[in-house]
């Protein structure tokens, strides 16, 4: 049995351990610990998670969390105590899949898509588009959930359908799939995507939530954000709109670093057995149901992640 079989066979039983409860005991490492990702992630103990904590309701500090006792993490690490969210939960299983402790990094968005992570985190899951561009310099894994992303304006705006903001300042989160739409530059394997606003007057921000804010105050005259960001403004009593219909739709992914120093199939691998499980399981569609009260899980469960023809080596 190969080395990717083993780890297969190997997850299906921390998973089941890991649904019951507590984290199953870490497997022992199924090669050189020094050279291949899984088996660093399972000598070590930890499962190194990108995140946003002001990110909600994908991923947020639990205030007045106490952090975890006897942590593996390091004191400049979150533990899973102090963060929760869709994305943070997502991570939080799949560590416990594999019979490790989830310990949480807060690097900018920016150096999360950028690639060249330098080992210092292992996995990202942050509401990261499956795109081709990002297919340049990250791993994908089988999506966790999809969702549509839609063009936001303040709740008085005279804006009724996206041919109102032809020509108009919007804003959006830099280096995303949003700046890349208004751009016109986007790609998402399989999809055929249609622009749908003119000539925008395009301002970046570094993440979604302060470029929200900005059109609250009456600074720009529209935000493109994923659903699930600007509905929770929303649901908090900001005083926006959302225009339909949906610019786009994307599925989201947890990426891994092809840059980094160690083999990593057999942790991509193993991370897209777990999601398939937590998927076929339900598991994801009650956090989503949770965190978002949509349904935005089962769709990503059924994306054919070979139909992208990604061979990690």
């Amino acid at each position: 049995m190969n080395l990717r079989r083993v780890t297969v066979v190997l997850l299906s039983g921390m998973l089941l351990a890991a649904c019951g409860g507590a984290a199953a005991p870490s497997a022992a490492p199924t090669a050189d610990p020094a050279a291949d990702k899984l088996a660093n992630v399972q000598a070590r103990g930890t499962l190194l998670l990108s995140t946003d904590p002001e990110y909600a309701p994908q991923s947020m500090k639990v205030e007045g969390a106490a952090r975890a006792g006897n942590t593996k993490c390091a004191p400049n690490q979150l533990t899973a105590p102090e963060m929760t969210g869709y994305d943070a939960e997502t991570g939080k299983l799949v560590a416990a899949a594999l019979g490790v402790e989830a310990c949480f990094v807060t690097p900018p968005w920016s150096d999360v898509i950028g690639g060249n992570w330098s080992d210092r985190w292992d996995v990202a899951w942050g509401s990261g588009a499956l795109s081709t561009e990002r297919m340049e310099r990250l791993w994908v894994t089988q999506p966790y959930y999809s969702t549509p992303h839609a063009f936001f304006v303040r709740a008085d705006s005279p804006y009724q359908q996206l041919s109102d903001l032809d020509g108009k300042q919007i804003g959006a989160c830099s280096g995303c799939t949003h700046e890349l739409y208004l751009r016109r530059t986007l790609d998402l394997p399989g999809t055929k995507l249609e622009f749908q606003v003119d000539d925008p007057q395009i301002v970046t921000f570094e993440a979604e939530p302060p470029g929200l804010a900005a059109l609250a105050d009456g600074k720009l005259d529209a935000f493109l954000c994923g659903e699930p960001v600007g509905d929770a403004e929303i649901a908090k009593g900001v005083a926006l709109r959302k225009l339909a219909p949906p610019a786009y739709t994307t599925e989201k992914t947890g990426y891994v670093d092809k840059g980094s120093s160690l083999k990593e199939r057999a942790f991509v691998d193993a991370v897209d057995a777990t999601i398939a499980k937590l998927h076929a399981a339900g598991t994801l569609k009650q956090l989503s149901q949770r965190f978002f009260g949509v349904d935005y899980a089962t769709a990503a469960g059924a994306f054919d992640l070979a139909s992208i023809h990604q061979t990690v080596p």
